[in-house]
C-alpha cells in the first residue's frame, strides 16, 4: 500500500512501501513529434515504476516551438473518459498536470482531485517562458490555471509562469533571492503547499538555479539547488524537469533530493540532445538517460 504525506508534514511528499506500484493520472497534451509533455512523462514516470493513465489534454502534430502545427482540443471528451475510469473503479495515487487544451480543463483536473482526494496533486503550469505566453494559452486559460494553484501538493512554475499566477511583474531571469522569495510567497497566499521555481540563471554564470519550498517548514523560506548551465536552449526541458521530479517525489526521496535528481537529469539529457540533428527544435533526447530514472527504485 501506499501512504501519502502533506508537505506540512514533510519533505517526503510520497512514503512508497514494498512492491506497491503507484497509479498516477498524467493530465497533459501529446505531441506526434518534439519531445514534450506525455511523451516525456509516459516513459520517464513508468521508468520509475509508476502506472501512468494520461489523459489527454490536447494533440498536436508538433510542439508549438515550430511555425506549423496543428492542434485538436480534447475538452469535449474528457468527462466521458473519466465517467468511464469511474465506472470501472480506477484508483489514483496522484494527479500530475501540465499542458492545458482550453479553461474549461481545469474543471477536469479538479473533478480528479474531488474524487480522488488522497491522491497527491502535482502541477507543473506550463503557460509560457521568457516573459510571453504560449501561443495557444490566452488570458482565460491562464485566469483559469491560476485555479490549480489551491490545493497543489507541488507548483513547479518557471518565473514567468510565476508571474503570470501572482500577478508580480516579470523581471527576467536574473532576479534575487528576494524576489524569488516573494513570488513563493504569494504562491503560497494562493493556496500552494509546495512550490519550486525552476530555470533562474544569473548573467555571466555557468550555473542554472532552482528554489524550493514549503509551506510551514523553515518558514516557508526557499532552499536553492544548482545545476550546471549548458550554453543552448531546447525545448521539452521543463517538461523533463517537472516528469523527473515527479518521479522521485514517487521514489519516496524528498522534495529537495526530487529537485537535485530533476536538474541533473535535464543536464544529462542536454549533453546527448546537442549531438542529435535538428537538436533546437526535436526536442530534449531523454531516452539515454531513463536508466538515471530506474535507478531511482535501487
Amino acid at each position: 500500500m501506499s501512504n501519502h504525506i502533506t508537505s506540512q508534514d514533510s519533505a517526503v511528499l510520497y512514503k512508497r512501501e514494498g512492491a506497491y506500484i503507484p497509479r498516477v493520472a498524467a493530465v497533459h497534451d501529446m505531441c506526434g513529434y518534439g519531445k514534450c509533455s506525455l511523451g516525456v512523462a509516459i516513459p520517464v514516470l513508468s521508468a520509475a515504476g509508476v502506472d501512468v493513465c494520461p489523459v489527454p489534454t490536447a494533440l498536436f502534430s508538433a510542439h508549438t516551438k515550430f511555425p506549423v502545427f496543428y492542434m485538436h482540443d480534447t475538452t469535449e471528451i474528457l468527462n466521458d473518459y473519466l465517467d468511464a475510469w469511474k465506472q470501472e473503479g480506477i484508483d489514483l495515487d496522484g494527479v500530475y498536470s501540465g499542458f492545458l487544451g482550453s479553461a474549461e480543463q481545469v474543471a477536469v483536473i479538479k473533478r480528479l482531485y474531488e474524487e480522488y482526494p488522497h491522491a497527491l496533486h502535482i502541477v507543473d503550469p506550463v503557460m509560457g517562458d521568457a516573459g510571453q505566453k504560449y501561443p495557444t494559452y490566452t488570458d482565460e486559460m491562464c485566469e483559469a490555471t491560476r485555479g490549480l494553484v489551491n490545493g497543489a501538493d507541488v507548483l513547479t512554475p518557471n518565473l514567468t509562469e510565476a508571474s503570470i499566477l501572482t500577478g508580480i511583474a516579470y523581471e527576467g531571469q536574473d532576479v534575487s533571492v528576494e524576489f524569488v522569495q516573494k513570488n513563493v510567497d504569494a504562491l503560497f497566499e494562493l493556496g500552494a503547499k509546495a512550490v519550486v521555481i525552476k530555470g533562474v540563471v544569473h548573467e555571466g554564470e555557468a550555473v542554472i538555479r532552482n528554489y524550493l519550498a514549503l509551506a510551514g517548514v523553515n518558514g516557508g523560506r526557499v532552499d536553492e539547488v544548482q545545476s550546471e548551465l549548458l550554453p543552448y536552449m531546447l525545448h521539452g526541458t521543463g517538461d523533463l524537469f517537472a516528469s523527473g521530479l515527479t518521479a522521485a517525489v514517487y521514489s519516496g526521496r524528498t522534495l529537495h533530493e526530487s529537485v537535485e535528481f530533476a536538474g541533473d537529469l535535464v543536464r544529462d539529457a542536454m549533453r546527448i540532445t546537442r549531438d542529435q540533428p535538428d537538436y533546437e527544435t526535436r526536442g530534449v533526447s531523454f531516452e539515454p538517460v531513463l536508466g538515471k530514472v530506474t535507478g531511482l527504485l535501487a
